[in-house]
């Protein structure tokens, strides 16, 4: 569903696309581009199953607007991406409220098991973990490439951290991007946590 589509099933209007696109094309960004956005939207809809059309509308809106703030800070980002979608939409405030939602979800990739579009759209951002382990190849470098204001050590160890956490929990929240992606993703996960630990800082 596009960005207008699921605004104007909401009710709403919105002229929020030109800007959306454009942050999405920010020169730092390398991974979390339109590219990125565009992918979790499709994948989230695979995984909504038979939401309801308005359910769908606010996934939607919530995938394209996830990202849409990116300057590599962890949390910052994704609060500042909520605020951006609020102040973004002339729609009713308890679709306001749920687009919130899901986006402030994105920081510890969490919400109650029986939240269907979190469960969606959580599944889907973590879709490329899963992908052919060139496109990850491509992915981990582009991630690097964002951080790039982290010397090589200080990069090292978060990113260390971060693939240890991602290995140590269950990665997908629902059975259909666990049978789609965990396994990749696990030995995607598990070669770059090998890289890491083993060339010090020699870029991936």
């Amino acid at each position: 569903m596009k960005w207008a589509e699921a605004v104007a099933v909401l009710g709403g209007t919105s002229d929020a696309w030109p800007e959306l696109r454009a942050r999405y094309g920010e020169p730092h960004r390398r991974y979390h581009t339109l590219t990125h956005a565009a992918a979790v939207v499709r994948d989230s809809a695979w995984l909504a199953g038979d939401l309801g059309t308005t359910e769908r509308a606010i996934l939607t809106i919530a995938a394209w607007a996830h990202d849409v703030v990116y300057d590599a800070n962890p949390g910052e980002d994704e609060r500042a991406s909520a605020r951006w979608a609020r102040d973004a939409l002339d729609i009713a405030e308890r679709h306001q409220d749920r687009v919130e939602g899901l986006i402030l979800a994105t920081i510890k990739h969490d919400a109650p098991p029986d939240d269907r579009l979190a469960t969606a759209l959580l599944d889907a951002d973590l879709a490329i973990l899963g992908a052919p382990k060139e496109l990850y190849a491509v992915y981990a470098r582009g991630v690097r490439e964002e951080y790039a204001k982290y010397p090589d050590d200080v990069w090292r160890e978060g990113r260390i951290a971060v693939l240890e956490g991602m290995l140590a929990r269950q990665l997908y929240r629902s059975e259909a991007a666990r049978t789609r992606w965990a396994s990749a993703a696990g030995s995607n996960l598990t070669a770059e946590l090998t890289h890491w630990r083993g060339e010090g800082t020699d870029h991936r």
